[in-house]
C-alpha cells in the first residue's frame, strides 16, 4: 500500500521515473533510428522492415494481442533483456492483462529460464508496479 494518499496520487509518473526514462529513450532512438535526418545517415531498409515486421507480429489474428504479448513477455525474461520486458509490460497492461496475468506469465519464465531470470523478475515486479501505479 502507497503511503501518498489516493487523492493526492500524481496521474502522471514522476519525472525522472523508470517508466518516464525508458519511454522516453525509446521514443528519441526510434525516431533517430527509423526517421531519416538532414546530415545523419538513417538505418536501412533492412532494419525499417524488421521494426515493422515486430510490430505486425504483435497484432491481433489467430492469437489476440494480450496473448501474444504475454509470450513475448516470458520470451524478453528467458532471454534476459531488461528493455524487452519492460516494452512488453507496457503492452500488456494496455492490452489488458490483470496482475494475475502477468504473474503467471512470471511463473512459466521462471520455470523456462530458472533462477538466472530471479533478478529481471524483481525488476519486472517492480516496473509493473510503476506502470499501474500511473494508471
Amino acid at each position: 500500500m502507497s503511503a501518498t494518499p489516493a487523492s493526492s496520487t500524481p496521474s502522471t509518473p514522476a519525472p525522472g521515473s523508470r517508466f518516464e526514462q525508458f519511454q522516453a529513450f525509446r521514443s528519441r532512438l526510434n525516431e533517430r533510428i527509423l526517421t531519416d535526418q538532414p546530415g545523419r545517415s538513417g538505418s536501412t531498409l533492412n532494419t525499417k522492415r524488421f521494426f515493422t515486421l515486430d510490430g505486425n507480429c504483435y497484432k491481433a489474428g489467430a492469437l489476440d494481442v494480450k496473448t501474444k504479448e504475454l509470450l513475448g513477455l516470458v520470451a524478453s525474461m528467458v532471454l534476459r533483456c531488461d528493455d524487452c520486458i519492460s516494452y512488453h509490460i507496457i503492452q500488456c497492461i494496455e492490452a489488458g492483462c490483470r496482475d494475475e496475468e502477468l504473474w503467471e506469465a512470471f511463473d512459466v519464465a521462471l520455470i523456462v529460464g530458472g533462477s538466472i531470470v530471479i533478478p529481471h523478475l524483481r525488476r519486472a515486479v517492480d516496473f509493473m508496479d510503476e506502470v499501474r501505479s500511473k494508471r
